[in-house]
């Protein structure tokens, strides 16, 4: 079975998208990857709920939309409909909900107001931040050493050499806008959320205290998904998440796929030149836990697969469906999955439903 105990309920939160440019299939993956958990969720008899969040205030989007001259609203707009026309055609479904940031500023204002009020933040230069040291178990999440933390601190935003801070590693919950950017009124002045506070304010609305799945790619583990459990359990006096869920990173030529790089492969390409299905196929031929590199012979081999499995949709009765399942079971081992359709297809055993948990259109 899935390492997994959830109610009736199954309550999944991923970090989604900054909409300041276009998702590229490191950023599809992961979603992909939690769609085909919430599949298997549902097919033991759960229901599961994926929140995903859309950051559309953020430094990143801010910048972008500066550069261009347009509101960044209307940017965020339309990278929203690029995003979700994307993860249309790779046949993930509709999650259960997608808030936008700017659509919890009452709760975020209130969680900082908590924060401030059990002792965890303080204000100082304009700015409010969460203080570190209050929280006994940060570092938790990531099991990082100090300079370890440090380090990606500064490399994520985190500014560890902001004379405010009490500690480098205190971070922003409350921050003052720029003149030409959104602000919003608090009891700290008028202002904009930082980053984490964000996505607690949204997980704690939509999914309540304690989550069943928390995740996103590996590359958030610190310092965000660190800082998002030390401001939500230092308010609720809960367990934040069960279990996190880390995806790989996707690179190409050998390093991660990354906007400022530009060594980006877009999913819309990617149909261009095959079906969504052969793409959905490739992207699941790798375990979420690794790394891996995108390359062009991945799309070929996924076309042949999806061939195969083609030519034995009604074939004879087989243990293909529950092979899948006990491959999902184990650590969501898609490659195994695959293997296992495969398998059965050469020997013209029917497919059709263990394609369809996958979310494989045949």
């Amino acid at each position: 079975m899935l390492p997994l105990n959830p109610g009736p309920i199954a309550k999944l939160y991923s970090c989604g998208i900054t909409p300041y440019d276009s998702a590229h299939l490191g950023h599809a993956y992961v979603y992909l990857v939690f769609d085909v958990l919430a599949r298997r969720l549902d097919d033991l008899g759960h229901e599961a709920r994926v929140v995903r969040n859309v950051t559309d205030v953020d430094d990143d989007l801010l910048r972008k939309a500066r550069e261009l001259g347009v509101h960044y609203l209307d940017l965020a707009a339309k990278e929203i409909a690029k995003f979700d026309r994307d993860m249309a055609l790779l046949n993930l479904r509709p999650v259960y909900a997608e808030p936008r940031a700017t659509s919890a500023i009452p709760e975020i204002l209130s969680l900082i107001d908590a924060a401030i009020t059990a002792g965890h933040a303080y204000l100082a230069g304009g700015s409010v931040y969460f203080d570190v040291s209050s929280f006994a178990t940060f570092g938790a999440v990531s099991h990082y050493d100090r300079a370890t933390m440090l380090e990606l601190a500064a490399v994520h935003g985190g500014n560890p050499g902001d004379p405010h801070k009490r500690d480098p590693l205190d971070f922003v919950l409350w921050q003052p806008s720029l003149p030409d950017e959104p602000a919003w009124e608090s009891l700290w002045g008028p202002g904009r959320p930082g980053w984490h506070i964000e996505c607690s304010a949204l997980a704690l609305r939509e999914l309540g205290e304690s989550l069943d799945v928390h995740g996103g790619g590996r590359d958030l583990v610190f310092p965000h998904h660190e800082c998002e459990t030390a401001q939500s359990e230092s308010v609720t006096g809960k367990p934040f998440v069960s279990h996190w869920l880390h995806v790989g990173l996707v690179g190409l030529d050998g390093i991660k796929m990354s906007k400022s790089l530009g060594n980006l492969v877009f999913v819309d390409a990617l149909v261009a030149r095959s079906e969504p299905a052969a793409v959905r196929l490739a992207l699941l031929d790798h375990h979420y836990r690794t790394d891996w590199e995108w390359t062009d012979p991945l799309l070929d081999a996924a076309v042949d697969r999806l061939a195969l499995w083609r030519s034995s949709v009604e074939g004879t009765p087989s243990t293909v469906l529950d092979d899948v399942r006990a491959a999902l079971d184990d650590d969501l081992a898609t490659p195994d999955a695959l293997a296992a359709v495969d398998a059965a297809a050469r020997v013209g055993a029917a497919v059709r439903e263990a394609a369809d948990l996958l979310g494989v259109s045949l």
